[in-house]
């Protein structure tokens, strides 16, 4: 079946966006009603990944060119 009578809406995951900063941001932003999400911080984690903390309270890092959520 195709996805398009699955899926209810135009909801997009996390997993569908593009990688890039600015892709996660606007993202965020239209998942918490429209109210700006913003980088409060990087660092890099023992493995050598890029984690970027939000202002959502929520780390986000990406593997294989897709965002996922760290804590």
């Amino acid at each position: 079946m195709s996805r398009a009578f699955i899926k209810e809406g135009d909801d997009q995951w996390l997993e569908d966006i593009a990688p890039t900063q600015n892709a996660l941001i606007n993202f965020l932003t239209r998942e918490n009603n429209g109210i700006r999400v913003y980088e409060t911080g990087t660092h890099t984690a023992e493995d050598g990944t890029e984690l970027f903390a939000m202002s959502n309270g929520l780390t986000y890092s990406k593997a294989s060119g897709r965002w996922k959520v760290i804590s």
